[in-house]
């Protein structure tokens, strides 16, 4: 046994991507969203969320080596008494409705 003694070789790749996804499920009430880019030491994106009480929360960040990690946080709306319930997602019948989602992502080479 033993091990294979490496070269000493250190590859570094500069790191630089972008991505997005979302998610609507109109019988869950799941509603979000969030894309993110960077490019070497900095990073930004976003990300949206609906809240149980009627809310969207919206994340703005960014980060770099020199700052470090930042997020500005926006609540936007009016909270609702009683959070999700009653709705008519499921339309007359009681059926279901249909939810979606995506996502994407770039890599740099």
């Amino acid at each position: 046994g033993g091990f294979k003694e490496e070269s000493g070789l250190d590859y570094y790749s500069y790191p630089k991507y972008k991505f997005e996804y979302g998610v609507k499920d109109i019988h869950t009430g799941d509603h979000k969203s969030q894309w993110e880019m960077r490019d070497g030491d900095v990073v930004k994106g976003e990300y949206t969320l609906d809240e149980a009480d009627g809310t969207k929360r919206v994340v703005e960040y960014y980060a770099d080596s020199k700052n470090g990690f930042e997020a500005k946080v926006k609540n936007i709306g009016h909270a609702s008494q009683g959070g999700i319930g009653g709705g008519m997602e499921g339309g007359i019948g009681g059926g279901y409705g249909h939810g979606y989602s995506y996502s994407k992502l770039k890599k740099y080479n």
